[in-house]
């Protein structure tokens, strides 16, 4: 990966990438290492691929003919907005700490709402990131996502949901190293037997589980455990706590009710995935170049149509 050696500003990335061909010619060697690759056929050998006699970027495959550009089978696939606009999107997410709203990059990008909702979702889709190992001492806790009853209109509310109920919220289940890497996800049912099957797929055989009292964590078998006693207000006892995973909750929460305002259901996930990308690979302690490049290499194989978004 290329490293860069400052956090940049808005002035400086535009400075950086002035033309629609600087950007382009950014995404080609971060994608493609220079060399084109066939969406179809996979076919990476420059001597079959040529380049369109008449329109810049536009390739052609001589195995299968297939046409494409850098756009092809990725995020941007099919997109009509300038790969300009896409960097400067990308910039706009990875540093803004709670995340930005559609209505806001519309503003920045100058495009529909919309257009930048689509955009949006479609950046946090490369933002996707579930194969992390945690090891160390591992903090892991859930929280619950959605509006407060008494704040909804008399015939959107659900009836015996008054108070902190979370009948009508979505669970997100996370895990934390200390001082290391975080998962978190969105789980349908939070239950022993899922979160069994979330520690094993992302905690190492030697790591050390940190949660509250819950009767979910009580059950958890092959990794050895300590447990912090909220209910009895015990929040720190030495090194047995959550906080580490309750500050991520906290972030969340303030993207939430401060600049998204409600997360749909159905999305949700990406926008966790989103969240978790700035706090690993997005984290405002690596140069905001090397942040953005972290996304773009998920770029690849993750194209989203409109009609899947909307529909899923």
């Amino acid at each position: 990966m290329t490293q860069y050696t400052n956090t940049i500003s808005t002035f400086e990335l535009l400075e950086r990438f002035p033309t629609e061909e600087s950007a382009r010619l950014y995404f080609e060697q971060k994608l493609w290492n220079n060399k084109p690759k066939c969406p179809s056929c996979a076919n990476q050998t420059p001597a079959q691929v040529y380049h369109h006699p008449s329109r810049t970027g536009l390739y052609r495959c001589k195995c299968c003919q297939t046409q494409f550009s850098i756009r092809s089978n990725t995020v941007m696939h099919a997109s009509k907005i300038p790969l300009r606009k896409w960097l400067y999107g990308m910039y706009l997410v990875v540093t803004a700490r709670k995340g930005i709203s559609s209505y806001q990059l519309a503003k920045e990008l100058g495009i529909t709402q919309k257009s930048s909702w689509f955009m949006g979702h479609r950046i946090r889709k490369a933002c996707k990131n579930n194969d992390a190992i945690l090891s160390g001492i591992i903090e892991m806790d859930e929280t619950y996502i959605g509006g407060k009853e008494k704040n909804k209109h008399q015939h959107k509310k659900t009836q015996g949901t008054q108070g902190r109920s979370t009948k009508t919220k979505t669970p997100v289940v996370g895990m934390r190293s200390r001082g290391g890497m975080l998962v978190a996800a969105k789980m349908d049912k939070v239950n022993s037997a899922n979160i069994q099957t979330m520690i094993d797929k992302h905690a190492d055989a030697n790591a050390t589980l940190c949660t509250d009292e819950a009767t979910i964590y009580k059950g958890i078998e092959g990794y050895k455990q300590l447990m912090v006693n909220h209910s009895a207000g015990q929040y720190v006892n030495g090194i047995v706590h959550t906080n580490g995973i309750e500050s991520v909750w906290a972030l969340l929460k303030r993207g939430y009710h401060g600049v998204f305002h409600h997360f749909s259901d159905k999305h949700i996930g990406r926008y966790v995935d989103e969240f978790v990308f700035r706090l690993n690979d997005g984290n405002v302690k690596r140069s905001t170049l090397d942040r953005i490049d972290s996304i773009v290499f998920g770029f690849s194989g993750n194209r989203l149509s409109y009609k899947m978004l909307v529909l899923m």
